[in-house]
This record gives structure tokens, C-alpha cells and sequence, in this order.
């Protein structure tokens, strides 16, 4: 099994949609870092994201690490996943990809 690696955790996170603005947490800019710590010989990877809202007084904060937790736990070979949610820095439009600045009207 090839090792686990940043980008497969990005890719999985693609399935994490903000419900109001109908795009992925990665294309919105939302997802500050992955990181994947392999925890041993024969054993799973240990996986932390850590991640923004648009806002701090977003209600979905914790649908959202309810969703990175179950789109990442079915990448193979991961074992745990720790989101952590920050404020800091804050999130602002000029995070987002470009297909998302475009989609939204940036």
C-alpha cells in the first residue's frame, strides 16, 4: 500500500461542502493544513486537519469536523483524525482558488 500522503487527505476533503455557499472547504480555502503521522510499523496513520470557518459565528462548526473526520477515516491506511478548528488567521475571500473567487463573484 503506497504511503499516505498530504494530497490524499486534501483530495478526500473535496467532500467537505459548505452548505450555504455550495463549495469544498479546499477550493474556499478553508483547510489550513494536513498533516499525516504514521504511527508504527503495521499501524494506521494518524491524521490532523486543521481548519476555518468563513466566520466564528458559523453554526455548522461542528457538522464541518464531523465531515473531515468521516471523509478522511475512509482514506486506507488511516487510523485517527484530529480536526482542529482556528481563527487565526482569519479566513478572508482572498483565500479561495481561483475557480471558487470565479464562482462566487470575486
Amino acid at each position: 500500500m503506497p504511503a499516505l500522503t498530504p494530497d490524499d487527505v486534501y483530495e478526500a476533503l473535496e467532500q467537505v461542502i459548505d452548505p450555504e455557499l455550495g463549495l469544498d472547504f479546499v477550493e474556499l480555502g478553508l483547510i489550513y493544513d494536513v498533516e499525516v503521522n504514521q504511527t508504527g510499523e503495521g499501524h494506521g496513520n494518524e491524521v490532523f486537519v486543521t481548519y476555518s470557518l468563513t466566520s466564528p459565528g458559523c453554526p455548522i462548526g461542528p457538522q464541518i469536523a464531523d465531515q473531515i473526520k468521516e471523509f478522511t477515516i475512509e482514506l486506507d491506511g488511516v487510523e485517527k483524525v484530529f480536526p482542529k478548528l482556528v481563527f487565526s488567521p482569519p479566513w478572508t475571500p482572498e483565500m479561495m482558488s481561483e475557480d471558487a473567487k470565479f464562482a462566487l463573484g470575486y
